[in-house]
């Protein structure tokens, strides 16, 4: 799990887009984006309870067919979705005090991944 928070910000300032919406796209499909207040608790916290609610499994029918081990990966993924908007306001991304952006990667091993940001908006 990243935080993306820091990135995606410099990215509105380079933009120099005031009033908008910052766009933001996973290339793939065992990881997701999302909002969270990034601490350690939560960190841990979200995984333990995506891996609760959709277990790692040798039963489900993507693992008949690829025998990859990350059948879960891929559901665990398409729950929490492969894209994020987030509104611009004064320049800045409109988070709450606690709401950072997380990539959270669901498959059973590292991978590296493209997050496509796009800013659309007023200058």
């Amino acid at each position: 799990m990243r935080d993306l928070t820091p990135q995606v910000q410099a990215i509105v300032q380079r933009s120099g887009i005031r009033t908008g919406i910052a766009q933001l796209n996973n290339i793939g499909s065992t990881a997701a984006l999302g909002t969270i207040e990034f601490e350690p608790g939560l960190e841990e916290d979200l995984p333990t309870l995506l891996d609760r609610l959709i277990p790692p499994s040798r039963h489900y029918g993507h693992e008949r067919a690829w025998h990859d081990g990350n059948g879960h990966s891929h559901l665990q993924a398409t729950l929490l979705g492969p894209s994020l908007t987030i509104s611009i306001a004064d320049g800045q991304l409109a988070l709450g005090t606690w709401q950072q952006i997380f990539h959270l990667e669901c498959d059973i091993r590292p991978r590296n991944r493209t997050v496509i940001v796009t800013i659309l908006g007023d200058r």
